[in-house]
């Protein structure tokens, strides 16, 4: 359990780059952390719940292909915006959205919960393991020199990411590459997490009020995960003036 007022500390912290505002001004972010988590592998809770979600998908997808959901295709003009192939690099709900007609990953109980809530609500969702963090979570443009340690051939490697490329980043180096693509090894979500950052992002067409609901529920069901399970959440969006080193 963390000490009191660190997750809300945590997010008075957190800040987006006015160059990502710039590239998206319609971008918004719920960063949701939580602590008092009881992990555990996959269960039959986080099982009905990835069905829902397979479910739902099946269902969403009886019309029209994946690219042309609405909030699918507001990711890939993003991601074109700042160099990203989308057909190459997909966001994590095209990425998951595609899964899904052949099954969902499981993974654990944690993770596939939240896997679950980012299809089922249309929205990318990243969650990250608190206890790797150094420092406060940043979007920012990157320079090409950030680390980002990660697995390529079933080894460890630290790569960079791309100049301009818009990563997820703490003190120590990148935490998620092109905004919601890959999450790094450092700090990923495992079966011994306890306190964990939930990033929802959104885009137009996304309206505020459904990237609410989708918190709403995230938080809800994580609320289960735990007797003691307390959580802090923040929304980031352009009229956010907050730039590092300010105090709020």
């Amino acid at each position: 359990m963390t000490e009191p007022n660190t997750l809300e500390r945590l997010l008075e912290e957190a800040w987006v780059e006015a160059e990502v505002f710039a590239l998206r001004p319609d971008y918004r972010a719920v960063l949701l952390a939580v602590d008092g988590l009881i992990p555990g592998p996959s269960d039959a809770t986080s099982e009905a719940l990835l069905q829902e979600a397979e479910a739902a998908t099946a269902r969403a997808l009886a019309d029209r292909p994946v690219d042309q959901l609405p909030h699918v295709a507001a990711w890939r003009e993003a991601y074109r915006a700042f160099g990203a192939k989308p057909q190459r690099t997909r966001n994590s709900l095209e990425a998951l959205t595609r899964r899904a007609a052949s099954g969902l990953p499981r993974v654990n109980r944690l993770t596939d919960l939240y896997n679950a809530v980012s299809v089922l609500h249309q929205i990318p969702l990243g969650g990250e393991d608190l206890a790797g963090y150094r420092g406060a979570p940043r979007l920012v443009r990157a320079t090409g020199a950030e680390a980002f340690d990660t697995v390529a051939g079933g080894e460890p490697v630290v790569e960079h990411p791309e100049a301009g490329e818009v990563v997820w980043c703490d003190e120590a180096g990148v935490t998620c590459r092109r905004w919601n693509w890959r999450q790094g090894r450092r700090t990923a979500l495992t079966e011994d997490t306890t306190t964990a950052l939930f990033i929802l992002d959104a885009l137009a067409p996304m309206t505020d009020e459904a990237l609410h609901a989708a918190a709403e529920d995230l938080a809800t069901r994580l609320a289960d995960l735990g007797p003691d399970v307390r959580s802090a959440r923040r929304l980031l969006t352009a009229g956010d003036r907050h730039t590092p080193g300010d105090p709020s």
